[in-house]
């Protein structure tokens, strides 16, 4: 009897180890839009932006109907809105943006991009987007990329002299804008 109970003990222990592994297995799983992160010092200012990073995998990024909507409000990455952080007053493209924390919304178009900054920094993609929130708005020229970008990226560069340059990056496509510090 005591053989049979210890089986039995061994097979719901095995049971329960080969589940804890498929378990584990499961969550390191690559999600299909990763989180990212950029953060850069520019001057005294500390810029942090957090975003979604989705893939091409083949699909049209830019066209009609696309990831990217055309002439519409966008999340500017995927899953929650992108969010903006500067810990000082700072210059946006010429423009004063107070410190804070800010959603990080795009509109593009062909020639001509709007970068939009949002007092809503928690909010899930554009579904609730209120312009009455906006606290910038600048626009910008987007740019051709030679190299082809499978994931969204956001990258913030010093240039040096209390300023910088946010480039949104994906596909064939650089979206720059310029930041500097008061």
């Amino acid at each position: 009897m005591k053989t049979t109970v210890n089986t039995f003990k061994g097979f719901f222990l095995l049971m329960a180890m080969a589940l804890s592994v498929s378990v584990q297995a499961q969550e390191k799983k690559e999600m299909a839009s990763p989180p990212a992160e950029a953060t850069q010092k520019i001057g005294d200012a500390t810029i942090t932006i957090k975003y979604h990073s989705p893939a091409v995998k083949g699909r049209s990024v830019y066209a009609e109907g696309a990831l990217v909507p055309t002439g519409k409000v966008w999340r500017t990455g995927a899953n929650n809105a992108t969010t903006f952080e500067a810990d000082k007053d700072i210059m946006v493209e010429g423009k004063a943006l107070p410190a804070g924390k800010y959603a990080l919304f795009t509109v593009a178009n062909e020639d001509e991009w709007t970068i939009v900054f949002n007092k809503v920094a928690d909010q899930w993609g554009a579904y609730d987007y209120d312009e009455a929130q906006d606290v910038l708005r600048v626009k910008v020229k987007p740019k051709k990329d030679q190299e082809m970008k499978e994931r969204f990226n956001i990258d913030i560069k010093d240039k040096g002299n209390k300023k910088g340059e946010v480039v949104l990056a994906w596909e064939k496509r650089a979206v720059p804008f310029t930041v500097a510090v008061k």
